[in-house]
């Protein structure tokens, strides 16, 4: 971090955290309260249609940034990191610095990064080091024990999620804010 601060005199450099997750009509069963000797109710219509999500997390202050796409791949993380710049740092006045972890279309070398966007890789098998991995039960817990029919519907749900997730970053900051990613942006 010193040395990119050092790179770019007069820019802000902010620390982000990157992870893919996918969502998909297949239900997800939660633990719920129900009537003693009586069974809760549950849907349960499996179906193999997927969404993938791909989540921008800032760890020091809570912001969230997430973009809906149809699969994983470089072409589609090039997509993600454009409109995540373009949200971050819309004037250009930022050098943003993404902990991703090593999945393959992270280190493609079609991959296209924005040149205010800096690729950090995390250590390989280390999820517990991914301050964006505990965001996906935030953002799940919108789809737990329901049943969404319907790919545009789970699209609809899940983008009020992530609203709702960008205009609360005290709710998500607890979860995401690791001890160790506070002395990078000091």
């Amino acid at each position: 971090m010193r040395r990119l601060r050092r790179a770019n005199p007069g820019k802000a450099v902010e620390l982000w955290a990157q992870d893919e997750a996918r969502l998909g009509l297949k239900p997800i069963a939660r633990r719920v309260w129900s009537l003693k000797g009586r069974r809760p109710r549950s849907c349960g219509r499996t179906r193999y249609e997927w969404l993938y999500l791909y989540g921008f997390v800032r760890p020091k202050t809570g912001q969230t940034f997430g973009v809906l796409l149809p699969r994983v791949n470089a072409d589609r993380m090039a997509e993600a990191l454009a409109e995540f710049a373009a949200h971050a740092d819309p004037g250009g006045r930022k050098a943003l610095v993404v902990l991703v972890d090593n999945a393959g279309w992270h280190r493609a070398k079609r991959l296209v990064v924005p040149s205010n966007v800096v690729l950090h890789f995390l250590p390989p098998c280390t999820p517990e080091l991914q301050p964006a991995e505990p965001l996906w039960p935030l953002v799940r817990e919108a789809v737990a024990n329901r049943s969404i029919g319907r790919v545009d519907r789970l699209r609809s749900v899940v983008r009020t999620r992530l609203g709702y997730l960008a205009n609360n970053p005290d709710v998500v900051q607890p979860v995401v804010g690791f001890h160790w990613t506070g002395s990078l942006e000091q």
